[in-house]
């Protein structure tokens, strides 16, 4: 592989985009960093009184900390980014699913929370499938906001790359990175145009939820790792996108 394998991602701009682009260069592959997601915190600290408190992001960790939060119950993370970030905040972590996901942390407390205050703290944008989950299961579950994810205003240079045929690859690592990919597009007038791109490009989503809202959009996705894990996802990525794997 060469420097011309040109790969699109697409994290916050913080340690994230860091990581990313510091694993795609190790990978052989030229990272075009165009951060898609910014932090907006809300001020919003999570409920005190809950049997089970949901966290699912590092961003939303830290910002509870801030607020000055302090758990009661079960204190449960998806994944190891967040729970090694609630550790590392100095707060104790009872439950991590197996599977990394809304899905996989309805499934390990289906059969515990029947009768007990959830709380699940997140972005603004969080997968209605975890909170309608929890409440099929019998839980009275209660949401709180921590932060919302905007769209920087200087995003979009990976929509021109792909509109004009200069990306090999592009790692899509949330449904709203894809949504807001595809307005950045639109507000340069190259939504169509991008989207062409990106077919002729080697398109990664980090679970089946974000290759579902990238294929509505009409954006072919090639790969989704088995684990959502970003390492994963882009190597599997930066693999298919290689030359050698053509030849």
């Amino acid at each position: 592989m060469t420097q011309e394998t040109r790969i699109a991602v697409f994290r916050p701009d913080d340690e994230r985009l860091a990581e990313a682009v510091e694993l795609l260069k190790a990978l052989g592959a030229d990272p075009i960093a165009d951060p898609m997601l910014a932090v907006e915190p809300a001020g919003a600290s999570p409920r005190e009184d809950a049997e089970f408190t949901v966290l699912t992001s590092k961003t939303g960790v830290e910002l509870a900390r801030k607020e000055g939060w302090e758990p009661s119950g079960t204190v449960c993370a998806i994944g190891d980014r967040t729970a090694r970030a609630l550790r590392e905040t100095g707060y104790e972590v009872d439950l991590i699913p197996e599977e990394f996901s809304s899905v996989g942390l309805v499934r390990a407390l289906a059969g515990e929370v029947a009768g007990t205050r959830v709380e699940v703290a997140r972005s603004d944008h969080g997968s209605s499938v975890l909170t309608d989950g929890l409440n099929d299961a019998g839980a009275y579950v209660h949401e709180t906001v921590l932060y919302r994810l905007i769209r920087p205003p200087e995003s979009g240079v990976s929509a021109e790359r792909a509109a004009a045929g200069e990306l090999e690859g592009a790692l899509f690592t949330s449904s709203l990175t894809v949504e807001h990919f595809l307005a950045a597009a639109a507000e340069r007038g190259l939504r169509e145009e991008a989207t062409a791109g990106l077919s002729a490009a080697i398109v990664g989503a980090i679970g089946e939820p974000t290759r579902a809202t990238a294929e509505r959009a009409g954006i072919e996705v090639d790969v989704v790792p088995a684990v959502a894990d970003f390492e994963k996802l882009a190597c599997g990525v930066v693999e298919r996108a290689a030359p050698s794997y053509h030849d």
